[in-house]
């Protein structure tokens, strides 16, 4: 590692929850990568660290050190909500202590980047005359939402006043015309306000425009209005999504048959299901779901935690066997890329969503929570390139109907050339002469080449 004090040094503040912290990482090792000359540090949860570290079979490049911060999370099983609490019971004192570590060892932070939530770090930029660039990993639908929060409060009202006005549409907002009140993430409107986590979002969205920089996890084009709102509300606004496209991972091993039994299915046949890495659907969502892909006869690709198997109906394994085929884990990139998948059911986080575009893939939306809601409702009623259930809870004849719908109707296909054009927009941005990768060039040269101001 680069330790001389007179030369640039990096730092980058990750959420350690979710797939927040993987993207700021793969920016982080992108960057270190393309400038050998300047030191970056990545500070980041033990676990959230581990994990990352885990899935680089290369390591990481000698100009670049991770730190761990602490979490206060006890070992154990905890639910996603509480984990976030704790950890926000000793933030941003976390960070300045383990920072200020790594400064006596590198010299002086000369810009701060940090996953957007962390409206602190333009303090901690601020204090050491740094520039400050942040990073928004979700959709964009949802940052419009931090962004008005203040106007929305004043037009709906909040809790039960917002809640009875949940079907309004929220056409105050550029780029949210189609939308509605009840769309938007818990803490916005409705829900509990005063929480420290929507406390945590409601000052991103006061703190957001003074940022050097705002880097945004979408390819231009699709929101194109909120493009245009995004430039006029922040200094600078960087579009360099998909980061997965554009800071590929390595291919990770099959360990489950997932392509080769996809190799025996008809094209655009199968529904890929799938909730990501910390969402668990109730057990009743669990059988409503086995029992409407049993009378579908839909194939599926089901990746499905070991600990949740044991809620599918009894007998559902052995009746379906050779038609769906049901995994603890899937290569998600992979299985979206492959001829045979025809529709994605998914909770809506933004990557899943972005990787799906990527693939020309339709979705069926089940979302659950944060900005999950706006995201489905932007994939079904704004892009029109997929459908969502019709109730919270999944019901077989809705599992059905939407099976069908997407799958096995004009009204599918429509929706599949619909998503190829998306799939255009966002594989175009990070080919060479793309706006993401042309945006991508702009922050390197801000992130390296301009230290302090």
């Amino acid at each position: 590692m680069v330790s001389a004090k007179s030369i640039p040094h990096v730092a980058f503040l990750a959420f350690p929850f979710g797939t927040h912290a993987s993207p700021l990482f793969s920016l982080a090792r992108a960057l270190a990568a393309d400038d050998p000359s300047t030191a970056f540090t990545f500070f980041n949860s033990a676990r959230s660290n581990s994990s990352l570290l885990q899935s680089l079979p290369s390591g990481l490049p000698p100009n670049l050190r991770t730190f761990d911060v602490p979490d206060n999370v006890p070992e154990g099983a905890w639910l996603p909500p509480e984990e976030v609490r704790l950890f926000l019971e000793v933030t941003p004192e976390n960070f300045l202590e383990t920072m200020a570590a790594a400064e006596r060892e590198f010299g002086r932070v000369t810009c701060v980047v940090g996953d957007a939530f962390f409206w602190f770090a333009g303090d901690v930029a601020a204090e050491r005359g740094a520039s400050w660039v942040a990073l928004w990993t979700g959709g964009p639908c949802s940052l419009a939402a931090h962004l008005y929060t203040d106007l929305l409060r004043d037009t709906f009202g909040v809790e039960d006043q917002a809640l009875a006005r949940a079907n309004d549409l929220l056409d105050i907002i550029p780029g949210l015309q189609s939308l509605r009140v009840g769309d938007l993430p818990e803490g916005v409107v409705f829900g509990n306000i005063k929480s420290a986590f929507a406390d945590l979002l409601h000052q991103m969205g006061q703190k957001l425009p003074h940022a050097t920089c705002v880097v945004i996890n979408t390819p231009d084009g699709l929101n194109p209005e909120l493009d245009l709102d995004f430039q006029a509300k922040f200094k600078k606004c960087l579009n360099v999504g998909p980061l997965s496209h554009l800071f590929p991972q390595p291919l990770d091993p099959e360990k489950h048959g997932c392509l080769a039994w996809l190799d025996t299915q008809i094209e655009a046949s199968v529904v890929y299901i799938s909730f990501g890495t910390v969402i668990m659907p109730s057990s009743q969502d669990l059988i409503e779901m086995a029992a409407g892909l049993e009378a579908s006869g839909v194939p599926f690709l089901w990746s499905l935690k070991d600990m949740a198997r044991k809620h599918l109906p009894e007998g559902f394994l052995d009746r379906v066997a050779g038609r769906g085929l049901v995994v603890p884990w899937a290569p998600q990139t992979q299985v979206l890329g492959h001829l045979a998948v025809g529709a994605f059911l998914t909770h809506c986080g933004w990557n899943s969503i972005l990787e799906s575009i990527s693939s020309g893939v339709p979705l069926i939306c089940r979302p659950f929570f944060g900005d999950q809601c706006l995201n489905a409702k932007t994939v079904s009623c704004v892009w029109k390139i997929g459908v969502a259930f019709e109730s919270r809870a999944i019901e077989k004849e809705d599992m059905v109907r939407v099976l069908n719908v997407v799958l096995k109707t004009e009204e599918g296909k429509k929706m599949r050339e619909k998503a190829d054009k998306l799939k255009t927009t966002a594989l175009q941005a990070t080919k060479p002469g793309g706006n993401s990768i042309k945006n991508f060039d702009t922050l390197v040269k801000m992130i390296v080449g301009n230290h302090g101001s």
